[in-house]
């Protein structure tokens, strides 16, 4: 690998969201293990969800907005004929109908929901209206008129039919609801349809082959006692952590030297004699590839500081 963070306790945890919890109340779990005081996540998944939840220790938490615009990939099971308050199995049923659609049917729905769509967000979700989640709204039986959103689905492949139950991959932008996806495909197949099985494959770089599980790390912890664990931490948490500069591996590697990484650490632009590529960048030092910050280069060729890793 060639590259390294100067931040070696900070970094990106790649876990495997429990199905049944929040995201919330994973990362909970995640910071009283590592007795971490500085941690956050991107990407909220359902209670119902499993999958990819990147979990963003110390300065990694600068660089999260960059996971959060990523693309994301779902494997997702339906079931048609039922729909829910929730939009998945964990509520209420408010609707059923007979299933008359084919598989033909299916893809061809499926078609229509490729590219640009907008979605209106579930009211069990956290979008919060005056200040507080639609969710809490929900419990007592409130429904709030929601604006609808503009989101991007880049691919939606089918995989089968097994009776009433469909099952399929998709990727897409960032905001976009599975529950309300499959709501809205369940519509115009006139049949209704709710989430049944949720698990997130991808989110930017990473892949759910790489995932932690949650009870891996409460093993690990058990092995060693609180007197000896404030010595262990650092150890322990560069096992699992992933440098921050793995967010960015697909972005174009510019390299720095001697007054430029000074000018780039205090944000000054810089200008670069050759460049091939205009927008983000991973900033590097020249010598030894350590990394610096995200920077953008414009028309003119100047490497502009967009966020910085500080010493």
């Amino acid at each position: 690998m060639d590259y390294q963070d100067n931040k070696y306790d900070s970094g990106i945890l790649l876990l495997d969201k429990p199905k049944g919890i929040s995201s919330n109340c994973t990362l909970q779990h995640v910071k009283k293990i590592f007795y971490a005081h500085k941690a956050g996540y991107t990407g909220s998944l359902d209670p119902l969800a499993t999958g990819v939840l990147p979990i963003l220790f110390g300065y990694a938490t600068k660089f999260s907005q960059y996971l959060t615009n990523s693309v994301k990939k779902y494997h997702v099971i339906a079931k048609l004929g039922i729909s829910t308050v929730t939009g998945d199995l964990s509520g209420k049923i408010i609707h059923t109908s007979p299933v008359y659609v084919n598989t033909n049917d299916i893809i061809d729905i499926f078609n229509k929901f490729i590219g640009t769509i907008k979605q209106i967000p579930p009211m069990y979700s956290a979008v919060k209206y005056y200040g507080i989640p639609l969710y809490k709204y929900a419990r007592l039986g409130i429904v709030i008129s929601r604006c609808t959103r503009t989101v991007v689905i880049y691919q939606l492949n089918f995989i089968q039919r097994v009776h009433n139950f469909i099952e399929f991959t998709v990727s897409c932008s960032k905001g976009t609801y599975i529950r309300s996806l499959v709501y809205d495909i369940g519509k115009l197949l006139k049949c209704g349809a709710h989430v049944i099985f949720l698990r997130r494959l991808q989110v930017g770089p990473y892949y759910s082959s790489q995932l932690i599980k949650l009870s891996n790390l409460y093993s690990v912890e058990n092995k060693h006692t609180k007197q000896i664990y404030s010595f262990y931490k650092n150890s322990m948490l560069k096992t699992f952590l992933l440098p921050i500069s793995s967010i960015f591996l697909q972005y174009p590697q510019v390299k720095l030297f001697n007054k430029d990484i000074e000018d780039f650490k205090k944000n000054i632009c810089i200008s670069l004699f050759i460049f091939s590529k205009i927008g983000l960048v991973r900033v590097v030092s020249g010598i030894n590839k350590i990394f610096l910050g995200i920077g953008k280069i414009n028309k003119l060729g100047l490497l502009i500081p967009k966020c910085i890793l500080n010493n």
